[in-house]
């Protein structure tokens, strides 16, 4: 079973009574954690503590990443052996032992280990600056008597870590709470807003995606969960990333809502020189829509959980890269200077589009990244993977910096990550709602493209598109207005005429510049 699988499936909604009115349980320990490097030395006696924050997980990083990287992994033993996709799904946190009942309006859930997930993951808490390690302890699941007939050796599990944690709010009614985030694989995060469910994924970092070499996954190796007040809408949480080629620091200050902010924090302390490091990695889904359809025999006209790249450049071009599904492996690298955003968006939001009463696919959130310092030269960077199924994440874009991350230095990048169902950029520019692809009617050597745009934003005069091919050429194109459906339409045929790969563009113009976003396109022979 695959990792998107399990996130999706483990988490069931919870009313917020239920939550708030259990005692903290016994089983919370004070064992200091038994694999991560401590912060800095205790003060001095009569010295007022310093409390808990980020450069203290700052200073972790640095000492690890100057020492040669070791690999953690558990020995899932007895009842966290082995396990089914069922049986795992059957292991569920004991509200009981939720350490803020009662104090706060979220609920913490801590998550087991098993199946896919084996490698140990330290959790600590944070009360007023305080730290308190929690020792893992079986006691705080609840197991299902038809998973487990034969019950539960508790006696047998030991200590072999935790794999992540959830995190719920009152999100889309005051009683109950929601999952808002979940923290669980390697540096794999993923977040709802109101209205949506889960769908793609955020990473910590991306290594080498999509190179000859191989993919490189870091580890979140430890979490700090700082205790909301009473009066709080954000959870703070500070991580320790750790990877062969690297170690890091996170900061995360999350707001739920009807965008579900991230409020981001990194910095990078390379081992040695990275030339492929991603920042800001985003990781969806996307077998198949109106521009492939005719690829796969499926009931559903659609499937996936993002349909296009949304960029922002740093000269405040707005750019739409729409995915596709290819045969072999794609690569695409929009070069930019200190860019204002990216991000993987969902546009299409009605149930006609993909006709699955259970995957709700449009109800996948969209996620953009705007950063907030200049991040220099690089490349908005999209890795398309050919896939069979549904069932496997197989797009990534990340922020690529243009010089490599040299060893011994410090990288810090703050950005904010949202969640929601639109993109936050309300720009008064007309955007692309649906593209559509087939074979030519006429000429069996051309393809037929139709992209719809918005038609609210354009005047009674017409536009003049512009269309360019990076191979082959450009046929006949038109434009035509569909006032009932709110949409114009640009059609045009590509001829490849030889060619194997071509970028495609398209951007409707008026008398002072563009009153469209760059619609883009690749066209792949396989």
């Amino acid at each position: 079973m695959h990792r998107r699988e399990f996130v999706i499936s483990a988490g069931v909604a919870m009313t917020a009574a239920g939550a708030l009115s259990s005692p903290l349980g016994a089983a919370w320990a004070q064992d200091p954690p038994q694999a991560l490097p401590q912060a800095a030395d205790a003060p001095a006696a009569g010295a007022e503590a310093k409390p808990f924050g980020f450069e203290d997980v700052a200073d972790m990083a640095r000492d690890l990443a100057a020492k040669p990287y070791e690999y953690r992994d558990a020995e899932l033993i007895g009842s966290f052996g082995n396990l089914t996709y069922d049986q795992y799904r059957g292991i569920r946190f004991r509200r009981d032992r939720d350490p803020w009942a009662g104090s706060s309006d979220f609920a913490l859930d801590l998550l087991p280990p098993g199946a896919i997930f084996h490698e140990p993951v330290d959790i600590s808490l944070v009360d007023e600056g305080v730290v308190i390690p929690v020792r893992f302890d079986p006691h705080m699941f609840d197991f299902d008597p038809a998973q487990f007939p034969d019950g539960v050796d508790y006696e047998t599990l030991g200590n072999m870590g935790w794999s992540g944690f959830r995190i719920r709010a009152p999100l889309n009614r005051p009683d109950v709470l929601d999952e808002i985030a979940v923290f669980q694989g390697a540096s794999y995060f993923r977040a709802v807003s109101r209205g949506t469910l889960y769908g793609l994924s955020a990473r910590g970092l991306a290594i080498g995606t999509g190179t000859a070499e191989g993919e490189e996954f870091p580890l979140f190796r430890g979490f700090w969960i700082h205790k909301p007040g009473p009066q709080e809408r954000s959870v703070l949480i500070h991580a320790l990333l750790d990877s062969r080629s690297v170690s890091g620091a996170f900061e995360f200050r999350i707001t739920p809502g009807a965008e579900t902010v991230f409020d981001t924090r990194v910095s990078l302390f390379p081992r040695q020189e990275m030339r492929n490091a991603g920042i800001a990695p985003l990781t969806s889904m996307y077998w198949f829509g109106p521009t492939d359809r005719s690829r796969v025999d499926d009931y559903r006209p659609a499937v996936h959980d993002s349909d296009g790249l949304q960029m922002l450049t740093g000269s405040e071009q707005r750019l739409w890269r729409v995915l596709s599904g290819h045969g072999t492996l794609q690569v695409s690298a929009f070069v930019d200077n200190d860019p204002l955003g990216f991000g993987l968006a969902q546009r299409a939001r009605d149930f006609e589009s993909y006709k699955d009463a259970e995957a709700r696919y449009e109800r996948r959130p969209s996620a953009w990244i705007a950063p907030q310092d200049g991040w220099g030269k690089g490349a908005v960077t999209l890795i398309e993977i050919p896939v069979e199924n549904e069932f496997n994440d197989n797009i990534v874009s990340f922020w690529q910096p243009a010089e490599p991350l040299a060893a011994g230095n410090r990288y810090d990048f703050n950005y904010i990550l949202s969640f929601a169902g639109e993109v936050p950029d309300s720009a008064p520019i007309s955007r692309v709602v649906e593209t559509m692809s087939g074979k030519a009617i006429n000429n069996p050597n051309a393809r037929t493209y139709m992209i719809d745009f918005d038609l609210g934003l354009f005047g009674s005069e017409d536009p003049v598109p512009q269309l360019r091919a990076s191979a082959g050429r450009i046929g006949h194109s038109y434009l035509l207005r569909l006032p009932e459906q709110g949409r114009m339409r640009l059609a045009f045929e590509y001829l490849p005429e030889g060619a194997k790969l071509a970028d495609l563009s398209a951007v409707l113009n008026g008398p002072n510049g563009p009153l469209s976003e760059t619609w883009i396109a690749r066209w792949t022979r396989e």
